[in-house]
C-alpha cells in the first residue's frame, strides 16, 4: 500500500460479472429469475421474464470513463445532452471486476479502504417485486457470487456490501443471518416502502422487527444506497410510458422525485420510532446526497412540535445520532454543516461511475477543502471506520 494512503471511500462500485446473478441461481426458478438473451444483436438481461432496461448495457463493455459526467453535474457549461456528456466509452478495466487489480488501483489512488456496492444489483428488486420468493432466491445467489468474487472483508481493505430485499420479512431475516455468518460488515436495502399485494408496507412495520433486531444485535450497519426505488410511479402519473434507468432519465423525474425516496424513508423511520425500538441500530444513506436533510429536519421539527409526547427524544437528535450520510461531491458541504454533524458525514466517491469523481481523492478537493484538518480526517476516513467499528489509529 502507498505510504500516504489514508482515505476510506464509503461508496465505490464494481461492474457485475455476467454470471453475477446466474452462477449460483436456483435453476428451478426458470423464467422467474435472471437470464441473458441476445435480442436484436444486443446482449440483454431478462428479469422475471421481462427484458430489463435499468442499465442500458448490462455487459458493461464498453463503459463510461470514471467521472465522465463531471462537467455535466457541475452546471453543464457546454450545454450538452447527457448522452453527449458521456463522451467516448472505453473497454472495461480489470479493476472493475477483479479484486486483485482493484487493490492495485486503491494503492495508486491512495485509498486505504473502501465499500463496494452493486451497479446493476440496486436496480433489480423493483423488477421482482411481484414475486418475493424469486426475489429472495435471486439475491441469495447474487450475495454468494459477491462473497466469492469480491469478499465481504477482503484483506481488511475492501468490504463488499450484500443486498437484502425486504419483500418478505422472514426471507430478509434469513438472508441477513446468512451474510452475517459470512462476515458482512455492512448490508444494503432499498430507500423505499415495501410492495405487498394490493399496496405497500413500511419497512419499519412490526413485521420487520426481527430484521432490525438482528441488525442491532449483530452490530452490522444498514446502508440505503440509491437505486431503483420504485418512485417511477410518480413519474408515470405525469408521463405514462416513460422508463426508469440508472442515469438516462426523463427530465421530469429529477423534478418530482429528486431526494424524495430517501427523505420519505428516513422520515418514516423517525416517525415510526425505529430507533426508539432499536436504540443501537446504525444506518448510512449512500449516494443519495445530503441536500435533502435540512428540509427533512425542518419537517420532523414541525411534526414533533405538533405532536407533543409522541417522540421520547427529539427526532432531529435521533437522526443525528443514528444516521451517517455520504454527500454528493457537488453538494455544498459548508452550507450543510449547521444541520449535519461532522462526525456523521462520509466520503463517497461513487468511483468508477460516470457521475462520480474521476478519482476518490478528488472528493476531498471538490467538497471538503474548507474543513479543518481534524474534521477533514473525520469525514474522509475516521467516520467510516466508526461505522464499521474498525480502529481509527
Amino acid at each position: 500500500m502507498e505510504q500516504d494512503a489514508w482515505i476510506f471511500d464509503f461508496d465505490s462500485h464494481y461492474y457485475e460479472a455476467e454470471d453475477a446473478f446466474t452462477r449460483h441461481q436456483d435453476r428451478s426458478l426458470g423464467s422467474r429469475g435472471v437470464r441473458w438473451a441476445d435480442i436484436d444483436g444486443r446482449r440483454r438481461l431478462v428479469v422475471g421474464g421481462v427484458v430489463n432496461g435499468y442499465i442500458a448495457n448490462p455487459t458493461f463493455d464498453p463503459v463510461a470513463r470514471p467521472g465522465a459526467l463531471y462537467a455535466w453535474y457541475r452546471g453543464n457549461p457546454e450545454r450538452q445532452s447527457i448522452r453527449e456528456a458521456f463522451g467516448a466509452l472505453e473497454p472495461i478495466r480489470p479493476e472493475y471486476r477483479d479484486r486483485e487489480a482493484r487493490l492495485r488501483a486503491l494503492d495508486a489512488q491512495q485509498v486505504a479502504g473502501t465499500l463496494l456496492f452493486p451497479t446493476l444489483g440496486v436496480g433489480l428488486e423493483e423488477a421482482l417485486k411481484a414475486d418475493p420468493e424469486a426475489c429472495a432466491a435471486v439475491f441469495h445467489a447474487f450475495n454468494l457470487w459477491l462473497d466469492e468474487d469480491w469478499g465481504y472483508r477482503y484483506r481488511d481493505r475492501m468490504y463488499a456490501v450484500p443486498y437484502i430485499p425486504l419483500l418478505d420479512p422472514a426471507d430478509a431475516v434469513a438472508e441477513l443471518r446468512a451474510v452475517l455468518d459470512r462476515g458482512a460488515a455492512v448490508v444494503n436495502i432499498r430507500n423505499a416502502p415495501v410492495p405487498v399485494p394490493g399496496g405497500y408496507r413500511s419497512p419499519f412495520d412490526a413485521a420487520y422487527d426481527a430484521f432490525w433486531g438482528l441488525a442491532e444485535e449483530s452490530g452490522v450497519a444498514v446502508a440505503t444506497h440509491a437505486g431503483n426505488d420504485g418512485y417511477d410511479a410518480l413519474v408515470q402519473m405525469w408521463e405514462p410510458g416513460s422508463s426508469e434507468q440508472s442515469v438516462l432519465r426523463t427530465p421530469l423525474r429529477g423534478v418530482v422525485t429528486k431526494g424524495r425516496a430517501v427523505t420519505d424513508f428516513y422520515g418514516a423511520a423517525l416517525s415510526h420510532l425505529l430507533f426508539e425500538r432499536f436504540p443501537r441500530l446504525r444506518m448510512a444513506s449512500v449516494e443519495n446526497g445530503a441536500g435533502w436533510i435540512p428540509d427533512l429536519l425542518h419537517r420532523i421539527d414541525d411534526a414533533a412540535n405538533r405532536n407533543p409526547g409522541y417522540f421520547k427524544e427529539h427526532p432531529r437528535d435521533v437522526f443525528g445520532e443514528h444516521v451517517w450520510v455520504t454527500p454528493f461531491w457537488e453538494d455544498d458541504v459548508d452550507s450543510l454543516l449547521g444541520e449535519i454533524r461532522t462526525d456523521r458525514l462520509l466520503l463517497g466517491s461513487d468511483w468508477p461511475h460516470a457521475e462520480g469523481v474521476a478519482a476518490p481523492a478528488d472528493f476531498v478537493a471538490e467538497s471538503l477543502g474548507n474543513l479543518n484538518d481534524r474534521d477533514l480526517r473525520r469525514v474522509a476516513r475516521d467516520n467510516a471506520l466508526d461505522v464499521l467499528r474498525l480502529p481509527t489509529a
